[in-house]
């Protein structure tokens, strides 16, 4: 999800529990064992934080990997001049947060793959954490972590994602105060790419980001492709990472793209027999969007939605040639998504 993407859409109603975290595992003998991928474009004023909060970590097997998307703001020099033990991976133009990424995952060599927004502050246990919830889970394809406001650290960005029945995805628990609601590890849908972590195992299986998705709903497309393929998504309570809301994104650009994409992630992920059952709901979601939209429609941020929506219309022929790839990999019963989607 991006920064603001969704963020009126509080907690889901899923709470499937799994164990009780335990102390982080001892690492295994993979070097390194974890790589943490930071896609920049024009980030120098944000990356010093981001980066020294890396350094930080109490988990020492980490590769860390920056992918430039043709930066002009001084990234490079930045990276050159102070962190040099820093992988670069600079790209001959900007191809959003999915080619990044994407680009850095090829470029990585472990068991572990962690993505990490530039605009970001992680916890000194954060890897360790990550890492200790996927060898306790091996069902686990994906790590959702505990992302709280930079400036307010109290506050919930995101406790890992809901999709609902209606196809939408949202934030759980966004912009409640951290209280313990959360503090108990369990399986969500999906992780917020901003934090997210992904098995290699899992990503060789489903594929990478869509890259036709630029940026927004790429990390709730990737996790539809994980949970269909009967990989499990863990949220890590005690894995936490601080976010500094919108500092790479945001505005009309992220409503465009919000527009388009949902209805993406819909056409490429929502199973055929569920979409007889709930696609009035599905429908009426979207018309719900575009009537927000409308009446908004003084407002850039809500005319680049309506644009987006549009756009995705126009994209479907695309996705739905997607769409045949995703369901023929599909190993888990309708009976387990009703019990994973929010309602």
């Amino acid at each position: 999800m991006t920064a603001d993407s969704n963020t009126k859409y509080q907690v889901s109603n899923f709470k499937a529990s799994v164990s009780d975290p335990q102390p982080p595992a001892c690492a295994s003998d993979l070097r390194p064992l974890i790589s943490v991928i930071i896609p920049n474009w024009n980030g120098a004023h944000l990356l010093p934080t981001c980066l020294d909060s890396l350094r930080r970590q109490s988990h020492a097997e980490r590769e860390i990997i920056v992918v430039d998307n043709a930066s002009t703001d001084g990234s490079l020099d930045l990276l050159a001049r102070d962190y040099s033990d820093v992988h670069l991976v600079t790209l001959p133009r900007n191809t959003g947060f999915t080619g990044g990424c994407n680009a850095g995952i090829r470029a990585s060599q472990s068991e572990f793959i962690a993505l990490l927004n530039s605009d970001t502050e992680a916890d000194e246990h954060w890897l360790g954490e990550v890492v200790a919830a996927f060898e306790r889970h091996p069902e686990a394809g994906l790590v959702a972590s505990k992302m709280l406001l930079f400036d307010q650290r109290d506050v919930l960005h995101t406790a890992g994602d809901f999709v609902r029945l209606d196809g939408v995805p949202g934030n759980r628990g966004v912009w409640q105060r951290d209280e313990g609601q959360f503090d108990r590890e369990e399986y969500v849908f999906s992780a917020c790419g901003g934090s997210a972590a992904y098995r290699r195992a899992m990503l060789d299986q489903t594929g990478l980001l869509d890259e036709d998705f630029f940026f927004s709903c790429e990390d709730v497309d990737l996790a539809w492709r994980a949970q269909l393929a009967g990989w499990k998504c863990v949220f890590a309570p005690r894995a936490i990472v601080y976010h500094e809301l919108a500092a790479t994104g945001g505005g009309p650009t992220a409503s465009f793209y919000d527009g388009r994409n949902m209805i993406w992630v819909i056409a490429k992920n929502y199973p055929g027999a569920l979409w007889k059952r709930h696609w009035r709901d599905v429908i009426r979601a979207q018309l719900r969007i575009t009537g927000e939209a409308l009446r908004a429609w003084r407002g850039a941020a809500a005319r680049a939605r309506l644009r987006g929506q549009m756009a995705g219309l126009l994209g479907l022929p695309k996705m739905l040639r997607k769409r045949h790839a995703v369901q023929s990999s599909r190993r888990v019963s309708d009976d387990y998504l009703l019990g994973i989607l929010a309602r």
